[in-house]
């Protein structure tokens, strides 16, 4: 089943997911055009119906900045990190009751640190409580990664499932090797499955 709707600029660029109902919107609108549809399935209205819609392509072109960098946010993070602590290890799913993921600086705010990719990493609530704000030099805690910036093609798709005719829009523009990369990536964060989970 498709779950969301992959949006390509009028250049056929990716840009991003939106939910179906606005997919439906900008199509039934004029803003956009039905590329691939789920044929299998039609959506209703009083009025129309249509092939649900699974990649719609933009009829007027949108301008999207070349040194386009994604802001830190907890989600991009987390999955940038594949939603494990970067000090102990732990995957999100092996936290005990009232722990969670949490954003740390490495060199803390308070410490002249910045809130910028390279300085900041995924860690468990417990971690990021005994880092407090020192250095790691002075509380005796390692990183499992040094902390990156990612391309932000990999943030943009990183938390989201895509089908393989949507992975097709992905690979013509991008490349094969980004595809691979982003499945890769989900991969390896299991769907946020435990593994015992992910055996059934």
């Amino acid at each position: 089943m498709i779950v969301g709707c992959l949006a390509l600029n009028s250049s056929f660029e990716p840009l991003t997911m939106v939910p179906l109902k606005r997919a439906l919107r900008l199509v039934i609108d004029g803003k956009a055009e039905i590329v691939e549809a789920d044929r299998d399935r039609t959506v209703h209205s009083e009025h129309i119906a249509m092939p649900r819609p699974a990649v719609i392509r933009l009829r007027k072109f949108v301008h999207v900045p070349r040194r386009f960098r994604r802001q830190v946010t907890n989600t991009f993070l987390f999955a940038r990190d594949s939603y494990r602590c970067q000090y102990c290890g732990r995957w999100t799913w092996e936290l005990r009751h009232r722990e969670s993921l949490t954003r740390d600086h490495v060199v803390p705010i308070s410490r002249g640190g910045l809130n910028v990719w390279t300085n900041v990493v995924t860690a468990c609530s417990g971690c990021n409580t005994r880092k407090a704000n020192h250095l790691l030099s002075e509380c005796g805690m390692q990183l499992l990664h040094p902390p990156v910036e990612p391309h932000f093609v990999h943030l943009s798709w990183a938390v989201r499932r895509l089908t393989p005719t949507q992975s097709h829009y992905i690979k013509l523009f991008y490349g094969g090797d980004v595809v691979r990369q982003l499945e890769a990536i989900e991969r390896k964060n299991g769907g946020l499955l435990p593994p015992e989970a992910q055996a059934i």
